[in-house]
């Protein structure tokens, strides 16, 4: 029961954070190039997660054993993580802004959830989809067309 409600809210935390930091690295990219501001922001990153690991440990672990290793191609999760942080910091400065930007992010991570439930790409589980999840996927897409739509 506990994980039914703080999960929701350490996921629109995680969603806080990331607007913020969309916002950071698009005023950095602004003075100095998408590029810096990728590096910078995951030397603070890196940081901060030796500190957390160092002051929290290696935290609570979902699923497996200790001797689960993961499989290589996982290790490559750094490479969409910095090429996100490039590409929202050059739209967040650009026609889309912040809030576009974060809009269409999300777009982007539902259509990419979706595929992955169904083929179970990643080691997930395939699922069926069902009607209500293509009919929220439209939701969500159009939502994110009308908030753009109506700028200057």
């Amino acid at each position: 029961m506990i994980g039914r409600l703080t999960d929701p809210l350490l996921a629109l935390t995680a969603g806080a954070l990331l607007a913020g930091m969309i916002a950071c690295n698009g005023l950095l990219a602004e003075h100095s190039s998408p590029l810096t501001s990728s590096l910078l922001a995951h030397l603070v990153g890196a940081a901060v997660a030796l500190m957390l690991m160092a002051g929290l440990g290696r935290g609570r672990r979902h699923g497996g054993s200790a001797a689960t290793k993961a499989p290589r191609w996982a290790y490559l999760g750094g490479l969409p993580g910095a090429l996100t942080v490039v590409l929202a910091a050059v739209t967040a400065n650009g026609p889309l802004g912040l809030s576009g930007t974060i809009a269409f992010m999300l777009v982007g991570q539902l259509l990419l959830g979706l595929a992955v439930d169904r083929f179970g790409g990643f080691g997930a589980s395939p699922r069926r989809l069902g009607q209500r999840d293509l009919v929220v996927a439209l939701l969500v897409l159009g939502g994110s067309v009308l908030l753009v739509a109506g700028r200057p």
